[in-house]
């Protein structure tokens, strides 16, 4: 179905190569989101190219340019339902270019380590995207070797 609306996030580590930190980013608004962490992103705009949306948000919420990785696998094609009209498709991501900062929609940004997964799962996600992060550290930790394990 493809009437629903794409939001596309960026889960960005420090490394694409060998992942140890997660950025994450704590919403300033709207009310109800207010407080709870999520993966950066937003929606993609008519026309545009999902990565490059992408690629544009990061920048415009964070002021960092990214290099993209591979997107998480999501179990179907529309990606991570995050309610009856949108979804998410989330790309691993890794900054080339600016500090990260909370620009627009968050008020900290906080990298969190990835060998510790109750860090990760212990913030107040959005609880659209607590699926997502266990996923994504799911898929982390298959082939990630000693730190992981």
């Amino acid at each position: 179905m493809t009437g629903l609306i794409q939001v596309v996030g960026g889960a960005v580590v420090d490394n694409l190569t060998e992942p140890a930190m997660l950025l994450v980013a704590r919403r300033s608004a709207p009310e109800k989101l207010a407080g709870l962490w999520e993966f950066p992103g937003g929606k993609v705009e008519p026309g545009e190219d999902p990565e490059a949306a992408l690629t544009r948000e990061l920048f415009e919420e964070l002021g960092i340019t990214v290099r993209l990785g591979p997107e998480l696998p999501a179990e179907n094609a529309d990606g991570w339902p995050l309610n009856e009209r949108a979804s998410m498709r989330v790309w691993f991501a890794e900054i080339i270019r600016g500090q990260p900062r909370p620009l627009e929609d968050h008020d900290e940004l906080r990298w969190v380590p990835l060998a510790d997964p109750d860090a990760v799962l212990g913030l107040p996600w959005i609880p659209a995207d607590f699926p997502i992060v266990r996923a994504l550290l799911t898929t982390l930790a298959v082939p990630a070797g000693p730190a992981f394990s």
